[in-house]
């Protein structure tokens, strides 16, 4: 499991050291204070361990930067020299590290030092879950990703690597059998595959994913990745905004999905701008749930974090206010209609 990440003068950070949950872990705030990159960093010190790519190429396929100049990772300074960031992990009781530096004056701008050898040696299952879907475009996207230079972030194909991963050898287990079932009645159909293409069979027939509502399509990822095996214990999810095109009564399956996988011993880390999301996990998680909310926020220029268990502690809740706002508001324009 991972224990903690570390920026210095990496994208938008000039300094941060976050504390990870190993159940859940939920990164809120405005636009801009840093989230995706947060989620893409863990994404990609997880996913070396099984593709066997080198971090900096990993780095340069997820996060794009213009050119691929990698340099332009270096948050922007007067003097700009440097940068970097660093993940902990626990292997066997152990805490390691691995660092992943920058430095743009220098012939050979990336280095990696750490436990990099040990890091690699103990595979980690990762997933990374984009905003946009990708399931009702998988026909013909892995082959059009690898024969040509299109300007995809890769965490699209390996969304898409992963729901064609086939099943474990070993029989679907109880608990896991749940989830499916939870999944297949909020979709009323379960999910299969004909040459690429995705669609949701159920006793009215089979209907292709590109006519399925965006919302469904997620419940459908979720129900593919835990069927094949990825989400198990032991395994990182990484969720970019699940609330996206996703109805809010839907929000209460999805939570429920996420606490069961954390209990399943998969770790969890997601971003989200959602007042329903935050309350759902607030309204089902138990004692024995591990959860660990992050608000990200600016203190002048500088993106600063506040972590803690208890979602009322939560400081500041930039969603809390939006939506206090929106009450006060409401409150001041029925008062003004009375005195009228």
């Amino acid at each position: 499991m991972l224990e903690k990440i570390k920026f210095e003068k990496f994208t938008a950070f000039d300094s941060l050291e976050i504390p990870l949950s190993t159940g859940i872990n939920i990164f809120i705030g405005a636009n801009g204070t840093g989230k995706t990159h947060i989620l893409k960093a863990i994404y990609v010190t997880c996913d070396i361990t099984t593709s066997q790519k080198s971090l900096a190429e990993k780095i340069n396929r997820v996060f794009l930067p213009s050119g691929e100049q990698m340099v332009r990772l270096i948050k922007k300074s007067k003097t700009p020299l440097s940068g970097y960031f660093e993940v902990t992990r626990r292997i066997a009781n152990k805490s390691i590290t691995i660092r992943f530096s920058l430095k743009n004056h220098l012939k050979k701008p990336t280095t990696l030092s750490g436990a990099y050898k040990q890091w690699l040696e103990h595979s980690l299952e990762s997933v990374y879950i984009p905003v946009k879907d990708m399931m009702a475009n998988a026909p013909g996207f892995r082959s059009l990703y690898n024969l040509r230079h299109i300007h995809f972030e890769e965490v699209y194909a390996d969304i898409i690597d992963r729901v064609f991963l086939d099943t474990l050898r070993a029989p679907t287990d109880r608990k896991r059998k749940k989830l499916l079932t939870i999944l297949q009645h909020a979709m009323a159909g379960k999910i299969i595959s004909k040459n690429e293409e995705f669609f949701l069979k159920n006793k009215q027939g089979e209907l292709e994913f590109t006519l399925l509502a965006e919302g469904i399509r997620k419940l459908g990822l979720l129900w593919i990745l835990i069927q094949n095996g990825t989400l198990n214990n032991g395994a990182i999810l990484c969720w970019d905004e699940p609330e996206t095109n996703l109805n809010p009564k839907l929000m209460s399956i999805v939570v429920e999905i996420l606490l069961e996988l954390q209990r399943l011993g998969v770790q969890i880390f997601l971003s989200t701008h959602d007042y329903v999301i935050l309350k759902e996990f607030d309204l089902q998680a138990k004692n024995t749930d591990i959860l660990l909310f992050h608000s990200l926020y600016r203190n002048h220029d500088e993106i600063e974090v506040s972590s803690t268990k208890h979602y009322l502690n939560i400081s500041p809740n930039v969603i809390d206010e939006s939506f206090g706002s929106l009450v006060d508001r409401e409150i001041d324009k029925s008062m003004g209609n009375i005195g009228k």
